[in-house]
């Protein structure tokens, strides 16, 4: 194989692609890819996002480095989906170091958990909605360490008290203000101290922020808006060969014939590597990958899995869903209180297998040589995709290089390092680099989806309708036993059962797991991961408690919640500012619903419309948050917008279903995002409180969907208790 690429390879000037086509003629790309460097990842001067390790005279931690030119560049070791984190990590950074977001730039940090581990996962992985709770104290460490060495740096060169200078945007100040040093001019300084243990050093005082709870500019928006923003699919190497997969459409399955001859006589096409589970065909371009691979008239032999249909997952859900489960919690003596009740209610309720549907599909391009092997990908693992890799090819960690990139839409399909894993495989029997593509067939139908759960729940209402007695056993497939064991504990999955109980405060619970893995079925997390499931049940089910007892939804919740201040206001105040409770026309309703998860308090009221023909329209969102210490309220906003619409698409259209073992859908057609026409007015209420902050991007997939059904209920008197919406039911009798 040939030696290492070199920056100056990159650029092809020659190709014009699709970004190029946004940007004008003229503007070049390119981006840095082995060792250190100092350059953009995009020839324009305006760069505010940088790939790989950025050299820096002065760089006291992981997450700072700064050069005597006075470029500041900060490392964020979390991955950046469309979820605002670079910006808001950025905030903690900046805030402490004391300069504005406009003089630094941004770069991925490279694979490394000794310094870039999320504390709450334990490795360096972006998920759980947990960034910012994970490095809202580090980050802030971090900015204020090196913010200490550049002020002790120029107090030495003028021979003055530390505690007598300042540093303000990037500046620092002696007491009277008649000195000043960039921190460009003090970095070779600064970088001769010896650097204090993070612990020791003093933080700000929040009410001295003049950054974090700004309404902060993205720092990624300007190069997504013009095209210089650089995705995984975005890789263009020289030499680089493009393959199309085709990869077995049941699980288990491996490809029986391929007709390789006619794959090679379309025009481009190199190669045909079949590796089992999956075909693929090597070309110049993707357009003659496709070629290839549909000549290549590639028929399976489906392996044990090729009669499962929907049909017999489901009855196994419901027939196993009816066994007593590991118990999750158990407070009281649910059952003795369920058996003196004066009301009893019992309800089953089931949501689907749903795919990730990331815009950007799955895509990985590998350069695999004698001694090393980089890897250009969009992930939110790239410490586990890295020790994949050494297993796959027998090499050093250190000789795995991942280039992380801006990512298309993760939602947790980029938890899982298997589009990887399958180029690596291909790139085995492939000279030179390989960027491998998934059509967005292969994408939607080779997704590891969101598990198909059965719930059943039953409660006992006291005289006066108050629940005295609740019981829940949910019935679905561990993804924790294989993705994170310690959190399988006793037979409990702890992600199937988070928010099973709701945040209020019943005197008799009982919980219980039951694990039923579908065959021919791979199911990973998905934007929302437990709680998208659970709210979903334990808000429906306590609507149906508060009609049962003839009172308000929202004051029958109020009562059950005066234990918890934090989750009543955010309740009171969506009610407030949806108006519930004035009038509306026939046919039209209000939901609510409430919860606690990934560390926010959130509470969504839905408004509907249901049509004669039993067709939905939502109409109105208003949503109250209380996550904490707000870092930047237009994030917080924008994530509200964004996981409402995510979960609305889910509970309006989302549904994948097998049939002899194969996925029904395959694109967008079949597989529905909500239009445009579809998407309802959007409101956020923010509580700000100086309370640590909590996770913001899942929050508001997991509340959407009851509170839709619950206000569905209040528009028509019919219940739903299973999802995706099925509209026929919702027909006008009259």
């Amino acid at each position: 194989m040939k030696g290492p690429i070199t920056r100056e390879q990159i650029v092809d000037g020659t190709a014009m692609s699709r970004r190029a086509l946004l940007q004008g003629a003229g503007l070049l790309l390119g981006f840095a890819l082995t060792g250190a460097s100092t350059e953009s990842v995009f020839a324009a001067p305006a760069s505010r996002v940088v790939e790989n390790e950025v050299t820096g005279e002065f760089a006291p931690n992981g997450f700072i480095r700064i050069n005597p030119t006075g470029d500041v560049t900060l490392v964020i070791p979390m991955a950046e989906m469309g979820q605002g984190v670079y910006t808001a990590l950025s905030m903690l950074l900046a805030e402490e170091l004391e300069v504005k977001l406009d003089q630094i730039q941004v770069q991925h940090a490279p694979a490394n958990d000794a310094l870039y581990a999320n504390s709450f996962l334990h490795i360096q992985t972006t998920g759980a909605s947990s960034s910012v709770r994970a490095f809202w104290t580090p980050l802030r460490q971090a900015g204020a360490v090196g913010r200490n060495l550049l002020i002790a740096a120029a107090a030495k060169r003028w021979n003055v008290d530390p505690a007598a200078c300042r540093a303000k945007d990037g500046v620092v100040f002696d007491a009277s203000g008649s000195k000043h040093l960039t921190y460009g001019a003090l970095a070779k300084a600064a970088a001769k101290l010896p650097v204090p243990p993070a612990a020791n050093v003093k933080l700000k005082d929040p009410k001295d922020f003049a950054l974090i709870g700004t309404r902060a500019k993205r720092v990624d928006s300007s190069i997504k808006v013009d095209g210089r923003a650089l995705y995984g699919i975005d890789t263009r190497l020289p030499g680089m060969k493009v393959a199309a997969v085709a990869i077995s459409p049941v699980l288990g399955g491996k490809a029986k014939t391929v007709d390789e001859k006619a794959a090679l006589a379309v025009k481009g096409v190199r190669q045909v590597i079949n590796i089992d589970e999956a075909v693929a065909v090597v070309a110049d371009h993707f357009g003659a990958a496709k070629k290839g691979l549909k000549a290549a008239t590639i028929t399976w032999d489906d392996g044990p899995n090729g009669k499962i249909s929907n049909a017999d997952i489901v009855k196994q859900l419901e027939e196993e869903s009816q066994k007593p489960g590991a118990v999750a919690r158990n407070d009281g003596d649910a059952g003795k209180a369920l058996a003196k009740a004066a009301q009893r209610l019992d309800a089953i309720y089931q949501v689907p297998f749903l795919a990730h549907a990331a815009m950007e599909p799955m895509n990985c391009t590998v350069h695999l040589q004698n001694h090393r092997c980089d890897i250009w990908v969009g992930t939110q693992v790239m410490t586990l995709t890295q020790s994949l890799v050494v297993e796959l090819t027998g090499l050093p960690k250190d000789a795995i290089k991942i280039h992380n990139h801006l990512i298309g839409g993760g939602f947790g399909r980029r938890l899982e390092a298997d589009g990887t894993v399958l180029a690596v495989k291909i790139a085995k029997h492939v000279d030179g680099p390989v960027k491998v593509i998934w059509s967005r067939e292969e994408d939607i139908q080779h997704d590891m989806y969101r598990p198909y759960y059965v719930d059943r729940l039953s409660a006992g209402l006291d005289a006066a309708g108050k629940p005295v007695a609740w019981t829940h056993r949910i019935a679905g497939a561990s993804i924790t036993a294989r993705y994170i064991p310690s959190w399988f504990k006793d037979g409990v999955d702890l992600d199937a059962v988070e928010c099973a109980a709701g945040p209020y405060a019943l005197p008799n619970i009982h919980v219980d797991y039951v694990r039923v893995e579908p065959p021919g079925v791979r199911t990973a997390f998905w934007r929302g991961v437990g709680p998208t499931h659970n709210v979903f049940v334990v808000e429906s089910f306590m609507d149906e408690l508060s009609h049962a007892a003839k009172q308000d939804p929202v004051a029958y919740r109020k009562e059950l919640l005066s234990h918890n201040p934090r989750a009543l206001a955010v309740l009171s105040l969506a009610a407030e500012k949806a108006g519930w409770g004035s009038p509306l026309p026939a046919r039209n309703g209000r939901g609510i619903s409430v919860q606690f998860a990934f560390g926010s308090y959130l509470s969504a009221v839905a408004e509907v419309e249901v049509a004669a023909d039993g067709s939905v329209k939502v109409k109105r969102i208003v949503c109250a948050v209380d996550c904490g210490m707000c870092v930047n309220p237009d994030t917080i906003e924008a994530q509200v917008q964004g996981g409402t619409i995510f979960g609305l698409t889910a509970a309006l259209h989302g549904s994948i279903t097998f049939k002899d073992g194969r996925v029904e859908q395959s694109n967008f057609d079949d597989y529905l995002p909500m239009r445009i026409d579809e998407v309802p007015v959007v409101e956020t209420h923010l509580i700000r409180n100086a309370e640590a902050p909590g996770g913001i991007g899942e929050a508001p997939t997991a509340i959407v969907s009851a509170a839709v059904t619950n206000a569905i209920f209040a528009a028509t008197g019919k219940r739903v208790r299973s999802l995706p919406i099925d509209t026929d039911s919702l027909k006008s009798s009259s």
